[in-house]
């Protein structure tokens, strides 16, 4: 008898509720032992008690450390931060991975199966930022305040290390602009390379590589990357143009680790156009699940979930309409379900 798991389950807004039904029926039929504490957040949060993050969710969160999260909208005007920011502040969420792999080959990219690991709490992202009036204009000069620390870069990067070595990556590659932003990211470049000169040299290959040609190499041949770490805006841009070599971020799962605690979701949006209308997608969820399976080291059902994944797609044939076929939320989690539950 697997001992129970607590965990905070946030349906989301738009498409939210829908993706996580979908995921929850397919935890049980994997009879994933989690034990959910269902909190509300973002539009339900304000509408509910005022704040898009209440405290009852932030206090759910602190008590079992472990999250399951579908898209949150940040309501506009109010002067409301996004929510994921501000979960990522509040249990410092230093880390964000983003694990691309194709799943329905054919495409114009095949066989990717890459890793990004982005920073999550500094550079251009703390919000740092005011105008400066000039001749009665209030928004005459934007200036915003970047901080990257050696701490911040040292606790990512062992992360990211230790993460190469445990699943298996050969090669591993800085991103930086530090031929321009000198110190900004050239303390973050420096502090990777000194940290694998001293404790991971050997383990695997390292490379360094600037973000502008990055970006033009992952278009030309993503297959000579493996994993990449990089900074803040960085890892945000590059993330989501890795998502868009297996799908778009339909396919795209998303975990932020912190020391404290780790929050799993789908890092696409709630997509308020197509909620209740039954169509949505819910892969990106259910492999961000695999993401937590794996987190709370139970990785033979993380494997089990994204075979199932795999051949209700490319056996069964099973698609929602994103992926060119005709199947709804309900039919397609039908027969991933059956998929889990007959082998």
């Amino acid at each position: 008898m697997t001992t129970p798991i607590p965990a905070t389950l946030i349906p989301g807004d738009g498409i939210g509720p829908e993706i996580v039904d979908a995921t929850l029926s397919t935890l049980d039929a994997l009879k994933a032992p989690f034990e959910w504490d269902r909190q509300i957040a973002g539009l339900g949060g304000v509408q509910a008690s005022g704040d898009p993050l209440p405290q009852a969710t932030l206090d759910s969160i602190r008590r079992t450390r472990l999250a399951l999260k579908g898209p949150l909208e940040t309501p506009s005007g109010g002067g409301y931060r996004s929510s994921n920011v501000r979960l990522r502040e509040e249990f410092q969420l230093y880390a964000n991975l983003r694990p691309a792999r194709t799943i329905i080959p054919g495409g114009r990219f095949d066989k990717i199966d890459l890793m990004v690991v982005r920073e999550n709490l500094e550079g251009l992202y703390i919000g740092h930022e005011h105008y400066v009036r000039i001749d009665g204009d209030p928004h005459a000069v934007g200036m915003a305040t970047g901080i990257n620390t050696r701490q911040g870069c040292l606790r990512v990067l062992e992360y990211a290390f230790e993460t190469a070595i445990a699943t298996g990556r050969k090669k591993v590659t800085l991103v930086h602009k530090a031929n321009i932003m000198k110190v900004l990211t050239g303390l973050f470049l420096e502090t990777g390379l000194r940290l694998y000169e001293e404790k991971y040299k050997g383990k695997f290959e390292l490379d360094t590589i600037i973000v502008d040609a990055c970006a033009m190499k992952l278009v030309l041949n993503p297959w000579q990357f493996d994993m990449l770490v990089t900074t803040n805006l960085f890892g945000d841009i590059l993330s989501d143009l890795v998502a868009g070599l297996v799908g778009g971020l339909g396919m795209a799962p998303g975990a932020n680790i912190g020391a404290d605690a780790a929050i799993f979701e789908a890092v696409h949006g709630s997509a308020p156009d197509i909620a209740g209308k039954g169509i949505a997608n819910p892969t990106a969820l259910l492999l961000a699940a695999a993401l937590m399976l794996e987190h709370v080291r139970l990785p033979e059902m993380a494997t089990r979930l994204r075979k199932a994944i795999d051949d209700t797609l490319n056996i069964d044939k099973v698609r929602t309409g994103d992926l060119g076929g005709s199947a709804g939320t309900a039919a397609f989690t039908k027969a991933l379900v059956s998929r889990i539950q007959n082998g």
